[in-house]
Protein backbone atom coordinates (compact mmCIF):
# COMPACT_ATOMS: atom_id res chain seq x y z
CA UNK A 1 0.00 0.00 0.00
CA UNK A 2 0.92 3.52 -0.68
CA UNK A 3 -0.75 6.83 -0.41
CA UNK A 4 0.69 10.84 -0.69
CA UNK A 5 -0.15 13.62 1.11
CA UNK A 6 1.66 17.08 1.91
CA UNK A 7 0.64 16.75 5.07
CA UNK A 8 2.71 17.85 8.27
CA UNK A 9 5.32 14.76 8.70
CA UNK A 10 4.57 12.65 12.26
CA UNK A 11 6.40 14.17 15.27
CA UNK A 12 6.95 10.51 16.12
CA UNK A 13 9.19 9.80 12.64
CA UNK A 14 12.70 9.41 13.34
CA UNK A 15 15.70 9.09 10.83
CA UNK A 16 16.31 6.18 9.00
CA UNK A 17 19.12 5.02 6.94
CA UNK A 18 18.68 3.42 3.32
CA UNK A 19 20.88 0.27 3.13
CA UNK A 20 19.87 -0.69 -0.13
CA UNK A 21 18.41 0.75 -3.24
CA UNK A 22 17.78 -0.67 -6.19
CA UNK A 23 15.46 -2.23 -8.83
CA UNK A 24 13.60 -5.66 -8.31
CA UNK A 25 11.32 -5.15 -11.46
CA UNK A 26 10.28 -2.97 -14.05
CA UNK A 27 9.46 0.43 -12.65
CA UNK A 28 9.35 -1.18 -9.08
CA UNK A 29 12.46 -0.22 -6.52
CA UNK A 30 13.32 -1.92 -3.19
CA UNK A 31 14.57 0.06 -0.33
CA UNK A 32 16.18 -1.09 2.74
CA UNK A 33 15.88 0.71 5.96
CA UNK A 34 18.06 0.69 9.16
CA UNK A 35 18.65 2.96 12.50
CA UNK A 36 21.54 4.70 11.75
CA UNK A 37 22.83 3.72 14.95
CA UNK A 38 22.54 -0.25 14.53
CA UNK A 39 19.53 -0.12 17.11
CA UNK A 40 16.58 -2.34 16.91
CA UNK A 41 13.83 -1.02 14.96
CA UNK A 42 9.93 -0.48 16.62
CA UNK A 43 7.96 -3.87 16.17
CA UNK A 44 5.47 -4.18 13.58
CA UNK A 45 2.91 -7.02 12.52
CA UNK A 46 2.04 -8.53 9.19
CA UNK A 47 0.24 -5.80 6.76
CA UNK A 48 1.55 -3.17 8.92
CA UNK A 49 2.58 0.62 6.66
CA UNK A 50 5.05 2.96 7.52
CA UNK A 51 4.92 6.70 6.51
CA UNK A 52 8.32 8.45 4.94
CA UNK A 53 9.06 12.21 4.31
CA UNK A 54 10.47 11.66 0.53
CA UNK A 55 12.82 14.05 -1.15
CA UNK A 56 10.44 16.18 -2.84
CA UNK A 57 8.52 16.81 0.97
CA UNK A 58 5.43 14.99 0.37
CA UNK A 59 4.86 12.49 3.00
CA UNK A 60 3.85 9.19 1.82
CA UNK A 61 2.55 5.50 3.17
CA UNK A 62 4.41 2.67 1.84
CA UNK A 63 3.33 -1.20 3.30
CA UNK A 64 6.59 -2.91 5.02
CA UNK A 65 7.30 -6.45 3.20
CA UNK A 66 9.86 -8.17 5.07
CA UNK A 67 9.31 -10.56 8.07
CA UNK A 68 7.37 -9.19 10.89
CA UNK A 69 10.42 -10.92 12.85
CA UNK A 70 13.05 -8.93 11.54
CA UNK A 71 13.69 -6.21 14.25
CA UNK A 72 16.99 -4.33 12.86
CA UNK A 73 15.49 -3.33 9.15
CA UNK A 74 12.36 -2.44 7.61
CA UNK A 75 12.27 -3.06 3.62
CA UNK A 76 9.62 -1.41 1.22
CA UNK A 77 8.88 -1.49 -2.39
CA UNK A 78 7.81 1.29 -4.37
CA UNK A 79 6.30 1.51 -8.30
CA UNK A 80 6.79 4.24 -10.01
CA UNK A 81 3.44 6.21 -10.55
CA UNK A 82 1.95 6.62 -13.69
CA UNK A 83 1.12 10.07 -15.19
CA UNK A 84 -0.53 11.83 -12.94
CA UNK A 85 0.47 10.73 -9.38
CA UNK A 86 2.13 13.62 -7.26
CA UNK A 87 5.77 12.54 -8.02
CA UNK A 88 6.29 10.94 -4.84
CA UNK A 89 7.45 7.81 -6.02
CA UNK A 90 9.29 9.09 -8.63
CA UNK A 91 11.18 11.06 -6.10
CA UNK A 92 12.17 8.17 -4.35
CA UNK A 93 12.83 6.26 -7.13
CA UNK A 94 15.30 9.46 -8.67
CA UNK A 95 16.41 10.88 -5.31
CA UNK A 96 17.19 7.89 -2.56
CA UNK A 97 20.52 6.50 -2.69
CA UNK A 98 21.97 3.94 -0.16
CA UNK A 99 22.96 6.70 2.94
CA UNK A 100 20.20 8.61 2.00
CA UNK A 101 18.36 9.49 5.05
CA UNK A 102 14.73 9.42 4.99
CA UNK A 103 12.61 10.82 8.41
CA UNK A 104 10.24 7.64 9.19
CA UNK A 105 7.54 7.15 11.59
CA UNK A 106 6.31 4.21 13.64
CA UNK A 107 4.68 1.36 11.58
CA UNK A 108 0.69 1.09 11.57
CA UNK A 109 -1.69 -1.52 10.57
CA UNK A 110 -4.93 -1.14 9.50
CA UNK A 111 -4.37 -4.83 7.27
CA UNK A 112 -3.26 -6.87 10.12
CA UNK A 113 -3.68 -11.02 10.33
CA UNK A 114 -6.69 -12.53 11.69
CA UNK A 115 -5.90 -15.33 13.18
CA UNK A 116 -7.46 -18.57 11.29
CA UNK A 117 -6.93 -22.01 11.73
CA UNK A 118 -8.72 -23.00 8.26
CA UNK A 119 -5.05 -20.41 6.74
CA UNK A 120 -5.32 -17.48 4.37
CA UNK A 121 -6.25 -17.06 0.49
CA UNK A 122 -4.20 -13.76 -0.70
CA UNK A 123 -5.27 -12.27 -4.06
CA UNK A 124 -2.67 -9.06 -5.05
CA UNK A 125 -2.83 -7.24 -8.39
CA UNK A 126 0.49 -5.61 -9.21
CA UNK A 127 2.28 -3.94 -6.22
CA UNK A 128 -0.15 -4.69 -3.50
CA UNK A 129 1.97 -7.83 -3.45
CA UNK A 130 3.91 -5.52 -0.41
CA UNK A 131 2.25 -6.13 2.47
CA UNK A 132 1.63 -10.11 1.18
CA UNK A 133 4.97 -10.82 1.25
CA UNK A 134 5.13 -9.89 4.94
CA UNK A 135 2.30 -12.06 5.79
CA UNK A 136 3.27 -14.91 3.64
CA UNK A 137 7.44 -14.88 5.35
CA UNK A 138 5.42 -15.11 8.67
CA UNK A 139 2.93 -17.71 7.80
CA UNK A 140 6.31 -19.44 6.19
CA UNK A 141 8.09 -19.39 9.39
CA UNK A 142 5.27 -20.46 11.51
CA UNK A 143 3.34 -23.14 9.55
CA UNK A 144 0.49 -21.59 8.86
CA UNK A 145 -1.24 -22.32 5.51
CA UNK A 146 -1.85 -20.07 2.82
CA UNK A 147 -2.41 -20.18 -0.63
CA UNK A 148 -1.40 -16.77 -2.94
CA UNK A 149 -3.01 -15.72 -6.09
CA UNK A 150 -0.46 -13.06 -7.65
CA UNK A 151 -1.72 -11.18 -10.85
CA UNK A 152 0.60 -8.60 -13.18
CA UNK A 153 0.84 -7.42 -16.69
CA UNK A 154 4.08 -9.60 -17.23
CA UNK A 155 7.19 -11.50 -16.09
CA UNK A 156 9.09 -8.20 -16.30
CA UNK A 157 6.55 -6.01 -13.67
CA UNK A 158 5.91 -9.04 -10.89
CA UNK A 159 8.37 -8.28 -7.61
CA UNK A 160 9.66 -10.58 -6.05
CA UNK A 161 9.18 -13.06 -8.98
CA UNK A 162 12.30 -15.36 -8.50
CA UNK A 163 11.37 -15.85 -4.44
CA UNK A 164 7.70 -16.16 -5.62
CA UNK A 165 8.81 -19.05 -8.33
CA UNK A 166 11.23 -20.81 -5.73
CA UNK A 167 10.52 -24.39 -4.71
CA UNK A 168 9.42 -22.75 -1.17
CA UNK A 169 6.51 -21.50 -3.00
CA UNK A 170 5.54 -24.87 -4.91
CA UNK A 171 2.01 -25.70 -4.52
CA UNK A 172 0.83 -22.38 -2.44
CA UNK A 173 1.75 -19.65 -5.45
CA UNK A 174 -0.12 -19.12 -8.45
CA UNK A 175 1.03 -16.50 -10.29
CA UNK A 176 -0.92 -14.81 -13.46
CA UNK A 177 0.48 -12.80 -16.36
CA UNK A 178 -2.42 -10.78 -18.23
CA UNK A 179 -0.69 -9.36 -20.89
CA UNK A 180 -2.74 -6.67 -19.85
CA UNK A 181 -6.04 -7.88 -21.57
CA UNK A 182 -8.83 -8.27 -19.40
CA UNK A 183 -10.24 -11.16 -21.29
CA UNK A 184 -6.51 -13.02 -19.98
CA UNK A 185 -7.44 -12.29 -16.34
CA UNK A 186 -7.01 -15.28 -13.88
CA UNK A 187 -10.31 -16.88 -12.55
CA UNK A 188 -10.42 -16.29 -9.04
CA UNK A 189 -13.98 -17.98 -8.76
CA UNK A 190 -12.82 -21.42 -8.57
CA UNK A 191 -10.79 -19.84 -4.94
CA UNK A 192 -13.98 -18.22 -3.42
CA UNK A 193 -16.95 -20.53 -4.68
CA UNK A 194 -17.01 -22.71 -1.43
CA UNK A 195 -15.80 -20.80 1.38
CA UNK A 196 -13.81 -23.10 3.93
CA UNK A 197 -13.63 -20.71 7.40
CA UNK A 198 -10.37 -19.26 5.44
CA UNK A 199 -9.46 -15.41 5.77
CA UNK A 200 -9.15 -13.94 2.23
CA UNK A 201 -6.91 -10.04 2.35
CA UNK A 202 -6.99 -8.63 -1.37
CA UNK A 203 -4.85 -5.62 -2.09
CA UNK A 204 -4.26 -4.28 -5.82
CA UNK A 205 -5.76 -2.21 -8.25
CA UNK A 206 -9.38 -0.92 -7.57
CA UNK A 207 -11.09 -2.93 -10.38
CA UNK A 208 -9.28 -5.85 -9.13
CA UNK A 209 -10.77 -5.32 -5.55
CA UNK A 210 -13.99 -4.78 -6.54
CA UNK A 211 -14.08 -8.32 -9.04
CA UNK A 212 -13.07 -9.83 -5.51
CA UNK A 213 -15.38 -7.92 -3.45
CA UNK A 214 -18.53 -9.37 -6.05
CA UNK A 215 -17.30 -13.10 -6.42
CA UNK A 216 -17.18 -13.36 -2.07
CA UNK A 217 -21.27 -11.65 -1.77
CA UNK A 218 -21.42 -14.75 -0.01
CA UNK A 219 -18.70 -15.04 2.43
CA UNK A 220 -18.93 -13.44 6.63
CA UNK A 221 -18.01 -9.56 5.66
CA UNK A 222 -15.61 -10.50 8.66
CA UNK A 223 -13.53 -12.52 6.70
CA UNK A 224 -12.70 -10.62 3.86
CA UNK A 225 -10.35 -7.53 3.92
CA UNK A 226 -9.10 -5.12 1.53
CA UNK A 227 -6.11 -2.62 1.28
CA UNK A 228 -5.85 0.18 -1.23
CA UNK A 229 -2.48 0.72 -2.63
CA UNK A 230 -3.02 3.81 -4.04
CA UNK A 231 -5.07 7.35 -3.37
CA UNK A 232 -8.62 5.39 -4.18
CA UNK A 233 -11.22 8.67 -3.87
CA UNK A 234 -11.62 7.63 -7.32
CA UNK A 235 -13.40 10.91 -8.59
CA UNK A 236 -15.26 10.89 -11.29
CA UNK A 237 -15.75 13.38 -14.49
CA UNK A 238 -19.71 13.94 -13.64
CA UNK A 239 -18.99 13.98 -10.32
CA UNK A 240 -21.40 16.80 -8.80
CA UNK A 241 -21.48 19.30 -5.55
CA UNK A 242 -24.03 18.45 -2.97
CA UNK A 243 -25.20 18.87 0.37
CA UNK A 244 -24.49 17.16 3.41
CA UNK A 245 -27.27 17.74 6.30
CA UNK A 246 -25.49 16.80 10.12
CA UNK A 247 -28.50 15.22 11.59
CA UNK A 248 -27.71 16.08 15.47
CA UNK A 249 -26.49 19.45 15.14
CA UNK A 250 -28.54 20.60 12.26
CA UNK A 251 -25.94 22.29 10.47
CA UNK A 252 -25.24 21.71 6.85
CA UNK A 253 -21.69 21.62 4.39
CA UNK A 254 -21.16 22.01 1.10
CA UNK A 255 -19.21 19.13 -0.66
CA UNK A 256 -17.74 20.17 -4.09
CA UNK A 257 -17.47 18.36 -7.00
CA UNK A 258 -13.70 17.19 -5.76
CA UNK A 259 -13.66 17.36 -2.56
CA UNK A 260 -14.41 14.07 -0.22
CA UNK A 261 -17.12 13.98 2.84
CA UNK A 262 -14.12 14.04 4.98
CA UNK A 263 -12.39 16.88 3.55
CA UNK A 264 -15.19 19.17 3.44
CA UNK A 265 -16.21 17.88 7.53
CA UNK A 266 -12.63 18.59 8.59
CA UNK A 267 -12.71 22.06 6.79
CA UNK A 268 -16.32 23.15 8.68
CA UNK A 269 -13.77 22.09 11.61
CA UNK A 270 -15.40 18.99 12.13
CA UNK A 271 -13.08 15.58 13.30
CA UNK A 272 -14.05 12.68 11.84
CA UNK A 273 -11.72 9.58 12.26
CA UNK A 274 -10.04 8.02 9.39
CA UNK A 275 -7.40 6.10 8.46
CA UNK A 276 -6.83 4.49 5.23
CA UNK A 277 -8.83 7.67 3.48
CA UNK A 278 -9.14 4.80 0.81
CA UNK A 279 -12.40 3.20 1.46
CA UNK A 280 -10.99 -0.14 2.83
CA UNK A 281 -10.46 0.19 6.21
CA UNK A 282 -13.55 1.42 7.45
CA UNK A 283 -12.59 3.41 10.28
CA UNK A 284 -14.85 6.88 8.93
CA UNK A 285 -17.77 4.51 9.09
CA UNK A 286 -20.87 6.92 9.76
CA UNK A 287 -24.41 6.20 10.39
CA UNK A 288 -26.75 7.56 7.02
CA UNK A 289 -30.19 8.85 7.90
CA UNK A 290 -31.24 10.20 4.66
CA UNK A 291 -30.88 10.54 1.01
CA UNK A 292 -28.94 8.11 -1.45
CA UNK A 293 -25.46 7.17 -1.51
CA UNK A 294 -23.59 6.52 -4.51
CA UNK A 295 -21.03 4.06 -2.21
CA UNK A 296 -17.43 3.86 -3.33
CA UNK A 297 -15.66 1.81 -0.30
CA UNK A 298 -15.11 -1.56 -0.50
CA UNK A 299 -16.16 -2.16 3.11
CA UNK A 300 -19.63 -2.02 3.47
CA UNK A 301 -21.87 -5.16 2.21
CA UNK A 302 -24.80 -4.62 0.13
CA UNK A 303 -27.44 -4.50 3.00
CA UNK A 304 -25.38 -1.83 4.94
CA UNK A 305 -25.90 0.75 2.03
CA UNK A 306 -29.13 2.12 3.34
CA UNK A 307 -27.84 2.88 6.60
CA UNK A 308 -24.25 3.61 6.30
CA UNK A 309 -21.62 5.52 4.48
CA UNK A 310 -17.54 5.95 4.28
CA UNK A 311 -17.17 9.52 4.47
CA UNK A 312 -13.76 9.27 2.74
CA UNK A 313 -14.91 8.41 -0.66
CA UNK A 314 -18.33 7.57 -1.16
CA UNK A 315 -20.02 10.68 -2.69
CA UNK A 316 -24.40 11.27 -3.44
CA UNK A 317 -26.49 10.60 -5.91
CA UNK A 318 -29.15 12.76 -4.81
CA UNK A 319 -28.90 16.44 -3.56
CA UNK A 320 -28.93 15.96 -0.27
CA UNK A 321 -27.22 13.23 2.51
CA UNK A 322 -28.49 13.50 6.13
CA UNK A 323 -25.65 11.96 8.58
CA UNK A 324 -25.17 11.34 12.13
CA UNK A 325 -22.87 13.71 13.28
Amino acid sequence: MSSGTPGTPDPAMKPLRVTRAEPIAEDIHLFELRDPSGADLPEFSAGSHVSLKVPNGLIRKYSLCNDPAERDRYVIAVKREAMGGRGGSESMIRDVRPGSELAVSPPANNFALVKSAAGYLFVAGGIGITPIMAMIRQLKATGGRFKLCYCTRSPAVTAFRDELSGSEFRGQVTIHHDQGDPARSLDLWPNVEKPKGQQLYCCGPRGLMQAVRDMTGHWSPSAVHFEAFTEAAERKPDDKPFTVRLGRTGGTVEVPAGTTILEALRAKGLDVPSSCESGTCGTCRTRLIAGEADHRDLVLSEHEHATNIMVCVSRARSDELVIDR
